[in-house]
């Protein structure tokens, strides 16, 4: 279980009342997501400890969060996240709760990758995903820098394996 801490206007797309965040059962923890009302549509995930964002197609918003775990694993194979890792970390994210949103930094990283969304509309939401993963993020510098090594290092450090990238950076 785990909780999605969602701003106003996505709250309001997938139709779901904020309740209280609760403490997840996944090793990455809790995300926050938002809508970007781009062409297309997308719905921006970002972890609250890593920073790592996650972007998919926002319709149907209905199923977002049942859709979430495949987007992610995308970039966990990218990152070279071990299969079995993935396999019971999505185990464990069958159940979802909504939540308003509580950390202004980590909104205020959302805004950033969302602004640098509008620089780059071509790229699909993989490949943004990936891009904006690669991004030194003021919360990290002095830890990693960017959300995709901050993450390896975390699941690093609880023991689960990662393998060499499988895209490597550009």
């Amino acid at each position: 279980m785990y909780s999605v801490c969602a701003t106003k206007k996505l709250l309001d797309r997938v139709k779901e009342p904020a309740r209280a965040v609760v403490e997840p059962t996944t090793v990455l923890g809790n995300w926050y997501a938002t809508a970007i009302f781009t062409r297309p549509q997308a719905a921006l995930f970002v972890n609250e400890q890593t920073l790592l964002p996650v972007f998919l197609p926002l319709a149907p918003a209905r199923d977002l969060w049942y859709r979430f775990p495949a987007a992610l694993s995308e970039i966990l194979w990218a990152l070279g996240v071990s299969d079995e890792f993935c396999a019971v970390e999505f185990e464990q994210m069958k159940e979802c709760v909504y939540s308003a949103t509580q950390s202004r930094s980590v909104l205020g990283v959302m805004n950033e990758f969302v602004h640098s969304v509008r620089m780059a509309p071509e790229m699909d939401f993989f490949e943004l995903s990936l891009a904006m993963s690669y991004m030194p993020c003021g919360p990290l510098f002095k830890r990693h820098v960017s959300p995709d090594d901050e993450t390896v290092a975390l699941l690093r450090s609880k023991d689960i394996e990662v393998g060499a990238r499988k895209v490597p950076r550009r």
